[in-house]
């Protein structure tokens, strides 16, 4: 669905590593893989599950032991990327969907009065590969990545949602799984939802500004009909 510039429109924005698809598993192997090859120790699965959301560059140097220079966090950002493209292509590869997204996505699309947007660390590839698995490459009407914009919880890409949607933000909601999602939210003047199956706990959420935090898909729409859509 596109927008009609000459009639508002309900911009959902969702975050994608925790929120629409589970990538845990394959992020915490791939960081381990590139850690190991540059000799040094494994951050615990906690902390780079803590980290996802955030551009990688940004995310890796979070990890490095301190006293890292640049040049070795370049190398780990690199590291990971090759580790995450060839556990991709691994028979046993799995980024599986959370339960109750396809569904939730489907009622939102077949909204005349909705687009529905993407807003993420992932690169694009790593987005396309996502969309292209589950049939959505018409689903989004915007979609913003690392690739393009300041890491979160910086605004930039919710504003750049915004605009090429023509939506304003008091009818834009951000919905994620990462306190950073919460901040971009809030930092941008839209509707922040958190959601509690992703990787930072709920209270987390809260702490941060979420107007709400949903534990599973079907209290996610029934936020977003009380919060968007009975204005």
């Amino acid at each position: 669905m596109t927008a009609d510039r000459m009639t508002p429109v309900k911009l959902v924005i969702f975050d994608c590593d925790g929120t629409l698809v589970d990538s845990q598993h394959v992020i915490v192997a791939a960081m381990s893989d590139a850690f190991q090859s540059e000799g040094l120790v494994t951050p615990e699965r906690e902390r780079v599950i803590g980290v996802v959301g955030l551009s990688l560059g940004i995310a890796v140097a979070r990890l490095v032991p301190d006293g890292a220079d640049l040049d070795q966090v370049d190398r780990l950002t690199e590291a990971y990327k090759a580790a995450f493209a060839e556990r991709r292509r691994r028979p046993d590869h799995a980024e599986p969907l959370y339960p109750g997204v396809r569904e939730a996505l489907a009622k939102l699309s077949a909204r005349d009065d909705v687009v529905l947007g993407i807003a993420t660390g992932k690169s694009r590839r790593g987005v396309n590969a996502v969309l292209e698995r589950e049939g959505w490459n018409d689903l989004f009407a915007t979609i913003q990545t690392a690739d393009t914009h300041p890491s979160k919880p910086h605004p930039s890409m919710i504003l750049s949602a915004m605009s090429e949607t023509a939506a304003e933000a008091a009818d834009t909601a951000m919905i994620g799984d990462t306190t950073f999602d919460i901040e971009m939210a809030r930092g941008a003047g839209t509707t922040a939802i958190g959601v509690s199956w992703g990787y930072h706990p709920a209270e987390a959420l809260h702490a941060a500004g979420a107007h709400h935090v949903a534990a599973d898909c079907a209290e996610l729409e029934q936020t977003l009909d009380q919060i968007m859509f009975r204005k």
